[in-house]
């Protein structure tokens, strides 16, 4: 007897149709065949910010895919039901009226990922909330960890915060510290958190005093609350009763941070919390109104959402903070999967281009997740897959801007678009590819212009590269000359020759953060496949593919809709997750086992709630374990690391083999003798339940069929291209380069020397070739230019990420406080990263002086390390190791590169090297003017570790306090150095020595060019048209040493002097500045002058003379204590900079350094205060400006680690200057003391307010105070040491922003100054930078 059951590819329930199965083949005579075939319906949707993709699969196994508008209110109120509605339509034959209900009846099941949550993130368009939070802290969110996202933008333009009202709970809990000397009598509860620690309650909420709040919030009509409570990650019942009080009184939606995510640390928590509140009820409004549009609102359908972790969930579980990577999440579990089933088994990049962004990823066997990430401003706890936003997709804008191609970052978004859509757009890389016949109107729909129903409009995109050739041809003519100097200038360029520079240099934009998401994590980049999915990336991927060294790119059948596609073969998830506060060890593995017990039997639960068979559930334990006494956290699976037999490991792994593994991997070494803790314990559980990827084609012996012959610009010129439909291409078909394969929803570039393969599954493979090597010569190429930018970049990026990963201190590791830089044959700097401030320029006089110094001694396999201030340093916890390059046959170094990491300590008379009091040089710590760290290929350690400990000798001081990590860091950055001689080598193989030479030439032309430009304009605008323009101004140091500066601008020549003569003498003290200060600071303030992006390097102090008077504060004598110069005096200059040019009034002026400690512990931080107005915009209050960006610990964190409770961290009301445009307003902060210790402050703007501008009222001057357990307050002047006692608290008062003009005048400002944007000019839409690539470039610029 033959039986046929069809199942359902809805999972939930399979296992008992299998066990019969299995029973039926048990009895003779029966034979069975089981078809996975669907019975009804099923259909995965991902709702795009522009459009909706619909994958179903119907009843029989047919499969439709369907893309329509997001937005299209005239035909229909909701794009995933008129998707459904539509299909259901056409495949069964009847009528589907859009005004009924939709019968289910046919329906199995309903996947969705939506942009909901993002979009009314980025938009601000959420529900009204209130945010409760501890009383002192009303201002926490606003403050953030006071970085600037932008560190050159002068306008500090931050995402507003979510919530509309604060409401201050009088409330707080502390953690119990074994050495605090506090009383006890105020503590009136001790209890026990949910991580094990010892919890004291200080104050208990008091619910009588918040219920009129809370009743006055609901008569304004909000009704979503976060509630975000110190210590409630471990502490939860103060939230808890806050949460039950409002529920009581009628709030909507109570968003408790200990329920989102209770994790350690109350900035990003709150913040979370907040984005719950704020989401969660957009997402259920929309989940209401979908629901709607079905019978019986859809209660007898199965409806999932995608979460950010590339998970399904039930949609009554779907929340705010777990939707903000609804949308791409899909694509990445499509690639994921699709990619490992047709044959590969290598790790995956995989790579979605669309109209507006490019995201990028990667997957090598398991999904890489992120537990925080920032989005618009917004930082989010909670698991997400790491998925970078990296540029602008095809919408990057193209220009030309002083020799350079430039694509992005800005974007033309869908309205107006590319110029070819026919609505009066800028060019961009969409028609770019136009205009090459990359891109074929023929196969595009009609929908375009006014009317909508006009085709890509090439000739436009035509006229528009020409124009842009004129202006690139307009810049070579000018050049010719200065080219005739020193050989042979670039020919005239047309408009293919354009718009193909500028594909060349989108697609070396889009490799940079490719390699640093790779190289991050210690992954060779080129043993990747590219999996190209999304409307515009198949036209890039093998020019991309190339460049990155990779030889297989990967495009599915269904590419154009694979976010869609990996809903139908995403896995339902259910996670459980709870802090901890254990050290992992033998003691621990019982309290460990437990907790991840109950967690996986609460996975477990909860999936089999939702229909699913044990058998079909499987659950993943994760510690959060990082190295006592660093921050470095890994979310580690003891998957391949079973549990071993000794005492050694948890039951459920062996973790430690699994964290030591993965460190090792990530940053070359580990600590063997370090403690590790576990910071959080998380179960994920997996219901399996999606679809199968498989989908065979039949081979067809037939040639391939030509659909047309087009002509496709190359390197080479027109090629003939033949045009392909994928629809009509079978398994064993191979197409050879150049060719184009059409599909629906995109278009595939097959380049010369690739060649495609069609899959037995129906998708392409294509084998990169190694193309034609393009031979350049070291004449001025405009484009090779813009790529050698990148390239030098990416070499001074990719030599950072080795000392970050191999460096062991906090500061280098963790805090990434280092630059590492690539210098030409001169010594002059060529590229630097990242872009810490007072870095800038500062490492070019240390090169050039070492050259001086030691001339023909430079020796190859040498390594200089120098930290003087006369020898270029900064300060002296500044090391800067320096290595000369060699090449075979040239007798001097053809180049050199150098890495700056500040350590933590390098001795002298305090603990971390930064003494307030020091008054000479020595007394700062261990000197090094000319140290040869390598010699011969040989690590110094003996010599080194002498002079390191050599400051011990002075009376009062000590030698380094942390050998060992000096020494660790040290060889980190000799590794650094040799990564930069690695990767400048390879560019030398490939180009030449004489071509790397001169682009290193060009690249610095090319800063100078644009910093000539800012003058000549600043002068035109001054009205001088002729001759010399001469401005000057003037401030002062608190001590009244003045620091004057008189700017001569030549206008004809573009060049400036700048003349600090005047300038006040070296001080007894440590505000003096080393040259290289100064020069940094020139360096940042020209580049914000620019107003946009150029390349930083010895080019832009070209047009430009500086003279430090011998013996002044900005030339010291040798032996002059520098710390508080680097970290203050900088800050002066800098306002002194912008007085003369009068771009914005003054910011707080200061870095607010407060450092404390005793024998046992020591801790340093810089405190935020007001920014500077402008002519059209209010200073930002509680923010870091100019020649810093240090984040500041998280108040938990804070508290756990150090003798010091946290009383108060808020906005001072009215600190910042008056004017038409306000200043920004400093902060005020306590530290209340529970130890014995020394308390240090280094500060500056305490006498002298930061100026205001135009009529603008200088900002208020701050004040440092020391308040004794007995009342007593103690002014301590702007630098002091002093001892605290436990009781005693110091108050922290930082300076606020000048304003700008006078106040109330109403006028506008007519002009816009240097380094603004006027608003005509401003874009229109840019892409919203995410992902791990992106906060570890946010955190390196937070320095």
């Amino acid at each position: 007897m033959f039986i046929l059951i069809e199942a359902s590819w809805m999972v939930p329930g399979l296992h008992r149709l299998q066990e019969f199965s299995k029973y039926l083949i048990s009895l003779p005579g029966f034979v069975v065949r089981v078809t996975m075939e669907p019975a009804k319906f099923q259909f995965a949707i991902d709702r795009g910010g522009t459009f909706t993709d619909v994958f179903a699969r119907c009843p029989g196994g047919k499969v439709r895919v369907l893309k329509l508008l997001s937005e299209d209110p005239a035909n229909y109120r909701d794009a995933p039901t008129e998707g459904i509605r539509r299909i259901l339509q056409e495949e069964c034959g009847e009528p589907v009226p859009r005004d009924s209900p939709i019968d289910t009846s046919r329906i199995e099941w309903i996947r969705m990922g939506t942009t909901v949550a993002t979009n009314a993130l980025l938009e601000r368009k959420g529900e009204r909330i209130a945010l409760l939070i501890t009383r002192g802290f009303k201002d926490l969110l606003h403050i953030g960890n006071q970085s600037r996202p932008k560190i050159f933008d002068l306008e500090i333009v931050m995402p507003e915060v979510l919530y509309e009202e604060v409401i201050e709970v009088d409330e707080r809990v502390v953690l119990q510290q074994a050495g605090c000397q506090l009383p006890k009598s105020d503590v009136l509860e001790v209890g026990t958190g949910s991580t094990g620690e010892l919890v004291e309650v200080w104050r208990r909420v008091d619910l009588a005093q918040l219920e009129d709040q809370l009743r006055g919030v609901l008569a304004r009509g909000i009704r979503s609350l976060a509630v975000v409570l110190l210590h409630s990650y471990t502490w939860s019942q103060h939230e808890q009763q806050v949460g039950q009080l409002a529920k009581t009184l009628g709030f909507l939606q109570v968003s408790l941070s200990s329920e989102v995510m209770p994790m350690i640390r109350v900035v990003p928590r709150g913040y979370t919390a907040c984005a719950d509140a704020y989401l969660t009820p957009c997402i259920r409004s929309y989940i209401t109104g979908f629901r709607a549009g079905f019978q019986r609102t859809l209660k007898d359908v199965r409806v999932l959402f995608m979460q950010s972790d590339g998970g399904l969930t039930p949609m009554s579980k779907f929340n705010g903070s777990r939707a903000i990577l609804s949308g791409p999440a899909g694509g990445v579990v499509g690639y994921a999967v699709t990619t490992h089933t047709d044959g590969g088994t290598e790790p995956v990049i995989g790579f979605d281009m669309g109209g507006t962004s490019t995201d990028v990823s990667r997957y090598a066997g398991e999904f890489e997740h992120v537990f925080e990430a920032t989005t618009a401003g917004i930082t989010i706890q909670a698991p997400q897959l790491d998925i970078n936003t990296v540029a602008a997709g095809g919408g990057s804008m193209l220009s030309f801007r002083s020799g350079l191609f430039v694509v992005g970052p800005d974007s033309a978004g869908a309205h107006p678009g590319p110029t070819c859509y026919r609505k009066g757009g800028p060019l961009t890389v969409t028609d770019a590819n136009l205009c090459l016949g990359r891109l074929l109107p023929d196969y595009f729909p009609k929908i375009f212009g006014a009317t909508e129903d006009q085709p890509l409009w090439r000739e436009g995109a035509l006229r528009g590269f020409q124009k842009m050739a004129d202006q690139v041809n307009d810049f070579l003519s000018s050049q010719s000359q200065r080219a005739q100097d020193k050989g042979p200038s670039q020919s005239q360029m047309t408009l293919e020759e354009v718009a193909l520079g500028f594909i060349r240099v989108a697609n070396e934009s889009m490799c940079r953060p490719i390699r640093a998401l790779t190289q991050a994590k210690g992954h060779d980049t080129s043993r990747h496949v590219l999996a190209c999915f999304g409307g515009a990336g198949g036209q890039h991927a093998c020019a991309i593919a190339r460049s990155l060294g990779m030889k297989t790119v990967f495009i599915h059948r269904f590419g154009g809709v694979l976010s869609a596609y990996g809903l139908a073969l995403a896995d339902v998830v259910h996670e459980s997750q709870e802090p901890c506060s254990a050290m992992y060890g033998a003691a621990s593995f019982p309290l460990l086992d437990q907790r991840i017990t109950t967690l996986e039997e609460q996975c477990m639960d909860a999936l089999l709630a939702q229909g699913f068979h044990r058998s079909q559930i499987g659950t993943e334990a994760f510690l959060h374990m990082r190295y006592e006494r660093t921050d470095c956290a890994l979310m580690c699976s003891a998957s391949g690391h079973p549990a071993r037999q000794d005492t050694e490991s948890s039951r459920h792994g062996d973790f430690r083999a699994a964290f030591t593994s993965r460190y090792l991997k990530e940053f070359g070494f580990v600590i063997p003798d370090r403690p590790i803790m576990v910071d959080d314990i998380r179960v994920r559980g997996c219901g399996r339940s999606g679809i199968c990827s498989q989908h065979s084609i039949r081979p067809n012996v037939c040639t391939p069929k030509v659909e047309t012959q087009v002509k496709c610009y190359f390197d080479d010129g027109y090629l003939d291209t033949a045009v392909y439909l994928l629809e009509e291409l079978s398994c064993d078909h191979t197409i050879a380069g150049p060719a184009i394969i059409i599909d629906k929803n995109s278009t595939i570039l097959i380049e010369p020397d690739c060649t495609a393969a069609i899959t037995e599954h129906g998708n392409v493979r294509i084998t990169v070739g190694k193309g034609k090597v393009r031979a350049i010569g070291s004449e001025l190429n405009t484009v090779q230019l813009s790529i050698f930018s990148h390239r030098f970049m990416s070499i001074a990026e990719q030599m950072g990420r080795i000392l970050q990963r191999t460096a062991i201190s906090t500061n280098i590791k963790e805090r990434l406080d280092f630059s590492c830089a690539l210098f030409g044959q001169d010594g002059g700097l060529v590229s630097n990263a990242p872009h810490i401030p007072v870095h800038l320029g500062a490492m070019q006089e240390t090169v050039q002086f070492q050259m001086r110094h030691l001339g023909t001694e430079l020796k190859e396999n040498d390594v200089i390390l120098s930290n003087h201030p006369s020898a270029g340093g900064s300060h002296l916890p500044d090391l800067t190791v320096i290595t000369p390059v060699f090449r075979k046959g040239v007798a001097r170094p053809v180049f050199f590169v150098a890495s700056r990491g500040h350590h933590a300590d390098i001795g002298g008379i305090t603990p971390g090297s930064m003494p307030p009091h020091s008054k000479s040089l020595q007394e700062e710590g261990a000197v090094f003017i000319s140290f040869k760290l390598v010699k011969d290929g040989v690590f110094q350690e003996e010599a080194v570790t002498q002079a390191l400990m050599a400051p011990a000798q002075v009376p009062g001081s000590s030698g380094t306090r942390n050998l060992h990590d000096n020494l660790s860091d040290l060889r980190a950055q000799v590794a650094a150095n040799q990564k930069g001689i690695q990767l400048v080598n390879e560019l030398i193989d490939e180009y030449g020595l004489e071509v790397v030479q001169a682009y290193m030439a060009h690249i610095q032309v090319n800063a100078e060019i644009a910093v000539k430009e800012m003058l000549r304009e600043f002068a035109r605008r001054c009205g001088q048209s002729v001759g010399q323009l001469e401005v000057c101004a003037e401030d002062f140091m608190d001590d009244g040493t003045p620091i004057k500066l008189r700017v001569n601008i030549d206008q004809a020549q573009g060049s400036a002097v700048f003349d600090f003569t005047d300038t006040g003498p070296e001080v007894y003290g440590n505000c003096n500045a080393p040259r290289a200060i100064t020069l940094s600071a020139l360096i940042y303030c020209l580049r914000c002058m620019v107003g946009q992006e150029i390349p930083l390097n010895q080019g832009c102090l070209a047009p430009v003379r500086v003279v430090l008077p011998k013996g002044s504060i900005l030339d010291p004598a040798a032996e002059a204590a520098v710390v508080g110069g680097n970290v203050l005096t900088s800050q002066r200059i800098v306002d002194v900079i912008f007085k003369v040019f009068r771009v914005c009034a003054a910011s707080q002026g200061c870095m607010n350094n407060v450092t404390f400690g005793n024998e046992c512990v020591g801790y340093y931080e810089t405190v935020a205060g007001g920014s500077g107005a402008g002519p059209h915009w209010e200073g930002r209050g509680g923010v870091h400006t100019h020649m810093t960006n240090t984040r500041i610990t998280d108040p938990e964190i804070l508290e756990k680690r150090y003798p010091v409770v946290l009383k108060r961290f808020e906005l001072k009301p009215g600190s910042g200057g008056k004017g038409r445009q306000r200043g920004g307003d400093g902060v005020i902060r306590e530290l209340l003391f529970r130890e014995r210790v020394v308390l240090s402050v280094l500060s500056e703007r305490r006498a002298f307010r930061p100026y205001g501008l135009d009529g603008g009222e200088a900002g208020a001057a701050g004040l440092n105070l020391l308040i004794r357990q007995d009342g007593r307050s103690i002014n301590l002047g702007a630098k002091t040491s002093v001892a605290a006692s436990p009781g005693d608290t110091f108050q922290l008062q930082t300076p606020g922003g000048g304003g700008w003009g006078p106040p109330g005048d109403g006028m506008e400002q007519r002009e816009v100054p240097l380094g603004c944007v006027p608003e005509s000019r401003r874009p229109q839409a840019s892409f919203v930078e995410r992902g791990s690539v992106f906060e570890y470039r946010q955190l390196q610029e937070s320095v």
